[in-house]
């Protein structure tokens, strides 16, 4: 998108179901004008990360820029919340790109059901007994058997969110590489997990699905009983998120790997 000028920029606005989130958008959109979302050259999403990833997800197909401001309770992808000087931040502030993952999952009942992740793709067990993963990358077995809980790939843009729980790493924005990360690894206990290429075709195969039944998730969109379940990156996709000068998503996950 070219930058367009202060006095020609269409702001859609969207907010959580958060009271203050509905009651920012509506002084917003009084102060600076609103358009339709699908009219717009940015959206300013209003709420915490989770209406960031849900607000990402609605412009898979425009693409549209989106500039979070923090009106939720969770706010790493968010900038600071102004109603002041929003054009003034918006002219100047750095983008980033990130792609998301498509998983295709396969049920036990062979229907398979596809979806697209920001943060991550995960497995996770459905009852009181471990999962058992077989986990190949690019066509070869890696890891014949995990017995854990779950297990997850995560995107840069998302490593810093349910795979920073899990211990796995952080990682910058640029790196290119994916974070496979194992929940409650039972065996082998001393797998930690691995940094894949982001061209990188991953693989799992649910061992023993009728005894042990897994779910998969990417973001929201959950699928249940899996069987098999296949993740690769959508280079094709690009999603644009917009962040104050100063404070780029970089530095926050740079920031993040030192805080206390």
């Amino acid at each position: 998108m070219s930058q367009p000028s202060e006095t020609s920029l269409r702001i859609a606005f969207a907010a959580s179901d958060r009271p203050e989130a509905q009651s920012a958008r509506d002084q917003l959109a009084a102060r600076y004008g609103s358009v339709d979302p699908n009219e717009a050259q940015v959206i300013v999403a209003l709420g915490g990360d989770g209406f960031m990833l849900e607000t990402l997800h609605t412009v898979m197909d425009r693409r549209t820029p989106v500039f979070g401001m923090n009106r939720g309770s969770v706010g790493f992808l968010m900038n600071d919340y102004s109603e002041d000087d929003l054009l003034e931040r918006l002219a100047a502030a750095g983008r980033a790109v990130i792609h998301p993952l498509q998983m295709d999952a396969w049920t036990e009942a062979s229907q398979v059901h596809s979806g697209l992740a920001i943060n991550e793709v995960s497995l996770l067990r459905q009852t009181r007994q471990s999962a058992k993963l077989r986990i190949s990358v690019d066509d070869r077995v890696r890891l014949e058997e995990l017995s854990c809980d779950g297990c997850l790939l995560a995107t840069a843009a998302g490593s810093t969110a349910y795979n920073l729980s899990a211990h796995g790493p952080i990682i910058p924005l640029d790196s290119r590489v994916l974070a496979l990360t194992p929940i409650s690894a039972f065996r082998p206990r001393r797998w930690r997990g691995a940094l894949l290429p982001h061209q990188a075709k991953v693989c799992f195969e649910v061992l023993e699905p009728d005894k042990r039944p897994v779910s998969a998730t990417a973001d929201s969109f959950e699928v249940r009983r899996v069987s098999k379940v296949e993740i690769r990156e959508r280079r094709d996709i690009a999603l644009t998120m917009l962040f104050d000068a100063g404070r780029s998503f970089e530095e926050r996950v740079l920031a993040e790997q030192f805080a206390s």
